[in-house]
């Protein structure tokens, strides 16, 4: 009988961690991960991966910061440079007009790049000051740019501290080139992504280890500032169904009431950053160290 219970037992156990997570095998039991759908590395011939970014076809562009590049891999499985010196870009996102828009931490500015790979400045400082080094971007329907802005001392660098004091969000009214604050109340603050609504925003506080919810004001300020979920995140994305995808040690994902309903191993040091792109706006592209993997989805994504 005691035999029996310990069965019985460890069968609930193993039940309820099925239920509860997703892993590169594919699991049928994911809210996400698609039906025998699996892991797959892309390639891993690179220093250090960031910055995916889906364009309206549903290719993906993402850095080589230390190798000042930014690569496309399109929807039918082809990877190639798409520009050489690009400011060390990190975050990318695009605008309607298919431009992107870079967070180019060399200089400390952001870029727009137009398909053919023609860069314009689009800022360059706070009211004279170099920032930190932008980091992460979301662009919301008018065309106004949010993006954080933490220090992260680079070996290209000369100057050894930041010029302002703090780190915090910014946003960038579309046609300005002088951002302004509209978040300093985290401790550094890195991942971020808006609602498809364009009502909330996610801003992910990597050192604080949480992630928070802002609503977002008309005039493109942010309040009410909500705690949503535990997490020490690098790069978060957001899938159709309010799903928060959060970087780092693989990628954890909250439903949209802040409850973990999934991992995702990576077989990486850290997942700095994630989008949802493809053919069918279907497939989960993560950039992880050296490497770039994908992996099909239940779900699609909102950026294309």
């Amino acid at each position: 009988m005691k035999h029996l219970k310990l069965y019985c037992l460890l069968s609930l156990f193993i039940f309820m961690c099925m239920s509860t997570s997703a892993n590169t095998g594919g699991d049928s039991t994911s809210p996400i991960i698609a039906d025998g759908a699996k892991l797959e590395l892309i390639a891993n011939n690179f220093a250090f991966t960031e910055g995916p970014a889906v364009d309206k076809a549903g290719n993906i562009f993402f850095t080589d910061q230390p190798n000042d590049k930014i690569w496309k891999y399109d929807v039918n499985g082809k990877l190639s440079v798409f520009l050489d010196r690009t400011g060390r870009s990190n975050g990318l996102y695009f605008d309607k007009k298919g431009n992107i828009i870079a967070c180019a931490d060399n200089q400390n500015e952001l870029w727009s790049i137009d398909p053919s790979g023609k860069v314009t400045v689009i800022m360059s400082d706070y009211k004279g000051q170099k920032l930190n080094g932008p980091n992460d971007l979301w662009i919301d329907a008018h065309g106004g740019i949010y993006f954080t802005d933490p220090y992260y001392q680079r070996d290209y660098w000369t100057r050894k501290k930041p010029e302002i004091e703090g780190q915090k969000v910014y946003y960038l009214k579309k046609g300005s080139k002088e951002p302004v604050i509209v978040a300093a109340d985290i401790v550094k603050p890195n991942g971020i992504v808006g609602a498809p609504d364009g009502k909330s925003i996610f801003v992910a506080d990597i050192d604080g280890g949480k992630i928070y919810k802002y609503t977002i004001d008309k005039d493109g300020a942010l309040s009410n500032q909500q705690f949503f979920a535990n997490s020490r995140a690098d790069g978060i994305t957001l899938d159709n169904q309010g799903n928060l995808y959060c970087c780092g040690n693989g990628v954890t994902v909250f439903n949209s009431k802040g409850e973990k309903i999934a991992h995702i191993d990576v077989p990486a040091k850290w997942t700095a950053n994630v989008c949802i792109g493809g053919k069918d706006n279907d497939e989960l592209f993560l950039t992880a160290s050296e490497g770039v993997y994908k992996v099909k989805l239940k779900v699609k994504g909102v950026e294309k």
